[in-house]
């Protein structure tokens, strides 16, 4: 069956020698794989290759074929050209991070257009701003409202958080409670806008305690979720 829809790409890997198998956020089914056969035999298929960067955003012609692991694409266009989110050095180390951390922890195959949406207009501003230091913390934070396991600030004044149960607390928890710079962070990043966080100053060491802090959050709530590969890079090109 043959489905228009837009998609936006998680991952891609080679198979074989001339074919790649890409990851993919859709709009209306949520994580689904294309086999793109023979893409990497041609100069023309090796243009086309040029269409799945991590979080570039599809519109696609699927040919769907219920109960298959690898869905086939007919036809494809860009939904959005980015201008920097894959050329400017910084942006497209962000980029890379998001995309494996989005890969591990998105695994559902059914429809969540809130959380395409979320993806599809975070990564265009992200494109289109010049203060973008703090958008992967934010953007982390963000998608545990996704997730299922956004902080509950019911009783944010606490002088603790503790990362097992997303609450803020007056007792600490050995290992799991979150206080001082981190704490502040926390505080300074639940609520606001994107727009923002150009208000919110923090030094790379206190990012990179954040991220590690964040990075926690998400083991202790996703069974499955694995530190990105790419976060020893990540730190050091933020440094």
């Amino acid at each position: 069956m043959l489905n228009k829809t837009k998609v936006i790409v998680l991952s891609k890997i080679k198979y074989r020698d001339h074919d790649l198998i890409v990851r993919c956020f859709s709009l209306h089914r949520g994580v689904v794989s294309y086999m793109l056969r023979g893409v990497l035999k041609h100069k023309k298929g090796h243009a086309k290759t040029a269409y799945f960067q991590p979080l570039s955003q599809l519109q696609i012609e699927e040919h769907y074929r219920q109960n298959k692991s690898l869905q086939t694409i007919k036809e494809i266009r860009l939904d959005y050209n980015f201008s920097s989110l894959h050329t400017n050095v910084l942006k497209s180390a962000i980029t890379m991070f998001l995309s494996e951390i989005l890969t591990s922890v998105l695994r559902e195959e059914e429809e969540n257009q809130s959380l395409y949406q979320y993806l599809e207009t975070t990564c265009r501003w992200l494109d289109t701003e010049d203060y973008f230091a703090n958008f992967h913390l934010l953007f982390l934070l963000n998608l545990t409202k996704h997730l299922g396991f956004y902080p509950d600030t019911t009783d944010s004044d606490q002088p603790y958080f503790n990362l097992r149960n997303g609450l803020f607390e007056s007792q600490k928890e050995t290992h799991y409670s979150v206080s001082g710079d981190n704490l502040t962070t926390l505080k300074l990043l639940l609520g606001i806008n994107f727009d923002d966080l150009k208000d919110v100053k923090l030094n790379s060491r206190q990012r990179q305690s954040f991220l590690s802090m964040l990075l926690l959050y998400f083991e202790l709530h996703l069974g499955n979720f694995k530190k990105p590969k790419s976060l020893q890079i990540f730190n050091q090109v933020f440094n």
